[in-house]
């Protein structure tokens, strides 16, 4: 049995409340000490300071000025009050330094400021079987993104891996707030029940209207309420498994080439998409043809999608380029690299094609 990174947390944060407030403790012994000697004994500030502070240390010392009967009952009061207030320190600061809670603050600290930074991020809600091949293809792809899960399992398999995970409910606001939904660019709802993820879209979309969101779903009535729920893509695994199982069984050299090309597992081509920044893109308003896109990088274009969802596939040297079109495109790394600094030479994002082995 291990302790949930909530129950970690939950326990610095205690350690942290209590050695806070028996340093105010000693802080008010302190102060009460001083303010006795100068206002009741009449004497010095300087004086009254420092018989307080030589009297909460235990250090020995004579008495700066003779006291009555009544001075000596409060200091030994004092002396009481500062052995209990410097004793629960020493103990609460010893604990925290024996279970390593500083080590667990620093890092917690670390790991708020690393997803306050993020921006345009990915986020994978739920590290089961489903997450965590999602995780292993965005590491690889150099993407940044941050895991939710409840699991406390869960969040030490991802941590173990390295990934930056936040423990907590997904379907929860104050939980996606925490890993910086309003900054992400997208959202993977693959928790285990269909529920959670349609209330993990819903919220998402609640906090974030601009944000892509995409769903795994179970059954086909989940993934139309889904769909309706504001999910901009749908995946059921058994569905898409069988559909690819079939594909593979009936065209198994076209499945291994398009395998081959999304992963670029021991391939040498990738796809990747483009989109068409106006403010960019020298050659919108040109046809393709005339952008002579294919000749000056090698890289080929199988379908354009219009800003209005219209999908041209296989276009002609005819097609004309518009603004906010998003080219899907084919070619090795360098061809897509070239072709993404002809596209977007200012301001541009590189190409990513998979780097598997």
């Amino acid at each position: 049995m291990f302790s949930s990174q909530a129950e970690i947390e939950q326990k610095y944060r205690r350690i942290r409340r209590e050695l806070t407030l028996s340093v105010i403790g000693l802080g008010v012994v302190l102060l009460v000490g001083t303010l006795w000697y100068w206002l009741i004994e009449g004497w010095s500030w300087i004086d009254a300071a420092y018989m307080t502070v030589i009297t909460l240390s235990t250090v020995g010392y004579s008495e700066t000025r003779p006291l009555g009967d009544r001075g000596r009952l409060f200091t030994v009061t004092l002396i009481i009050m500062g052995v209990i207030s410097i004793g629960y320190i020493v103990n609460r600061f010893t604990d925290a330094l024996v279970q390593g809670y500083f080590q667990i603050g620093f890092q917690l600290r670390q790991q708020r400021l690393l997803i306050d930074s993020l921006s345009d991020h990915y986020i994978i809600c739920g590290f089961g079987r489903t997450g965590r091949q999602i995780a292993l293809e965005f590491a690889t792809e150099a993407i940044p993104f941050v895991t939710v899960d409840s699991d406390p399992e869960s969040v030490q398999a991802a941590q173990q891996l390295g990934y930056t995970v936040v423990e907590g409910d997904a379907t929860l606001d104050e939980v996606l707030l925490k890993v910086g939904v309003e900054r992400a660019t997208c959202l993977v709802a693959a928790l285990p029940s269909d529920a959670e993820n349609l209330y993990t879209v819903l919220s998402a979309k609640a906090l974030n209207p601009q944000i892509r969101a995409i769903a795994r779903a179970s059954t086909q009535e989940a993934l139309q309420k889904l769909q309706r729920a504001g999910a901009d893509a749908v995946v059921s695994p058994y569905i898409t498994g069988g559909r690819r199982m079939a594909a593979a069984a009936l065209r198994p050299q076209v499945m291994d080439f398009v395998d081959g090309i999304l992963t670029g597992a021991g391939r040498e081509l990738y796809m990747e998409e483009v989109r068409l920044d106006p403010d960019t893109c020298p050659c919108i308003g040109q046809s393709l043809g005339a952008a002579r896109l294919r000749s000056q990088t090698g890289a080929l274009v199988l379908a354009i999608r219009r800003s209005d969802g219209t999908l041209i596939g296989g276009p002609t040297a005819d097609t004309q380029l518009m603004a906010g079109d998003l080219m899907i495109c084919m070619g090795t790394a360098e061809q897509l690299r070239r072709l993404n600094q002809i596209l977007g030479p200012i301001n541009s994002k590189l190409p990513r094609p998979p780097k598997h082995n």
